[in-house]
């Protein structure tokens, strides 16, 4: 039996890695907000500058109000919440002349400009890096361009989808004599991301020698790391890399396979290998299968391997009536890597997981108690769980302009009158 699905509130941290590190962030859709939710994280205090009229007023996806209070669907939307965390959130208008003279007074006052945009929009907002570096000699300007700064795709536009496309990462994925298919969860905005962060940390070491610069990153370039092995594989052999599905190059089985309904959901499965006797002796002795033991098809590696398909049904059947958990542990018990495939219930509910607070919890004001991930590396002086759950949309605007830019409540007024700041979602 699963354990019941727990949030534990994430614990505070008192020294972050990036304490005193103030990062802009400009970024849209999901690779750059990935980058600056793990500065945030990390301890940097990352600025939010988003559009007065950029929330959908009505999303799909809003999650139900837990609190007394007004109903702002936009500030409830899952990825919102999952791509926000750990930041603070200032509504700008770059098109007028008095909203870039407030962004280009926080340049003064930060480290890190952080956007995704395609090349041409920083020059259409008069905020090139010629006019950041004379405002802030020391600041880090950080661009994740879909394909680079230069080239004939220069100022085309792309998503994760389409990079993972034309980074051949498509191309590998996907079933036997099927059509290429998209990885599950927009792999290159996860990895650009991760990427993103990386550098942006490695141009702040750097700065006390060299000064500020800028950073950077095409995404496609960044996905390209990714499938090495079937680039150097088509340039020593001069073949194709093929889709396999789950299946692998010599060992058999190799797959997911059907298994019993957890918490009541009919989608249940289990993924096992074996690569080699010992493991698949392993399995035969969870299996306890006379005829496939004695099969002469199963006998060696290359004839199992050779009869994969025979021997993926004859396991499919036998998993079909199995809890996968149950099964998952008997399987590793007996020296066979297998495992469970996790959807989102059955991980908040994994005993691995509860016991590391992998997933926590972060109290938004109106969505309650909401999970968030913690990042992949536990450090043991400087801690860096997510910090605060995301803002709700320019909460912060005015917080900011007094605090951290010292400006009047006159001045602050005129600027909210004029629409150049916002301190709440505005119609275009």
């Amino acid at each position: 039996m699963l354990p019941e699905a727990r949030l534990v509130p994430f614990a505070g941290s008192d020294c972050r890695p990036l304490d005193g590190v103030r990062v802009l962030d400009m970024t849209t859709a999901v690779a750059g907000p990935v980058a600056t939710t793990l500065l945030g994280a990390l301890g940097a205090e990352v600025l939010r500058i988003e559009t007065p009229w950029g929330k959908p007023r009505h999303p799909s996806s809003a999650l139900p109000l837990q609190v007394e209070g007004p109903d702002e669907p936009w500030n409830r939307e899952p990825r919102q919440n999952e791509l926000a965390h750990s930041k603070r959130s200032v509504a700008l208008n770059l098109t007028m002349d008095d909203g870039r003279a407030v962004f280009l007074d926080l340049v003064e006052r930060s480290d890190v400009v952080l956007e995704n945009y395609s090349p041409r929009v920083m020059g259409n907002f008069g905020l090139e890096w010629d006019v950041l570096s004379g405002r802030n000699p020391q600041i880090i300007h950080v661009s994740m361009p879909a394909f680079g700064k230069s080239g004939p795709w220069r100022d085309r536009i792309s998503y994760g989808p389409g990079i993972d496309a034309m980074s051949g990462m498509s191309w590998l994925t996907g079933y036997v004599d099927g059509s290429p298919l998209k990885p599950g969860n927009f792999y290159c905005d996860q990895n650009a991301g991760l990427t993103a962060a990386l550098s942006t940390v490695g141009a702040l070491m750097a700065r006390a020698r060299v000064g500020g610069q800028t950073v950077e990153l095409a995404m496609l370039e960044g996905e390209l790391q990714l499938i090495g092995e079937a680039m150097v594989g088509q340039q020593l052999s001069g073949r194709e890399p093929t889709r396999m599905g789950n299946e692998h190059s010599s060992a058999a089985p190799h797959g997911v396979y059907p298994a019993a309904p957890v918490l009541g959901d009919a989608d249940s499965w289990i993924a096992m290998a074996c690569r080699d006797d010992a493991e698949w002796d392993g399995l035969l002795s969870v299996w306890c299968d006379d005829v496939v033991a004695g099969d002469g098809r199963f006998s060696t590696g290359l004839r199992r391997w050779r009869h994969r398909g025979i021997l993926d049904e004859m396991l499919a059947e036998w998993t079909a009536s199995l809890d996968p958990i149950e099964l998952a542990e008997r399987l590793q018990a007996a020296g066979v890597p297998a495992s469970a495939v996790m959807g989102a219930r059955t991980l908040l509910r994994d005993e691995q997981v509860l016991a590391r607070g992998s997933v926590g919890g972060l109290m938004h004001p109106q969505v309650g108690l909401s999970p968030a991930p913690q990042a992949a590396f536990r450090l043991s002086l400087t801690p860096a769980p997510p910090k605060h759950a995301a803002p709700l949309f320019a909460a912060d605007t005015v917080p900011v302009m007094r605090e951290i830019l010292g400006y009047s409540e006159e001045r602050i007024a005129a600027l909210l009158a004029s629409g150049a700041a916002s301190d709440r979602l505005q119609e275009r």
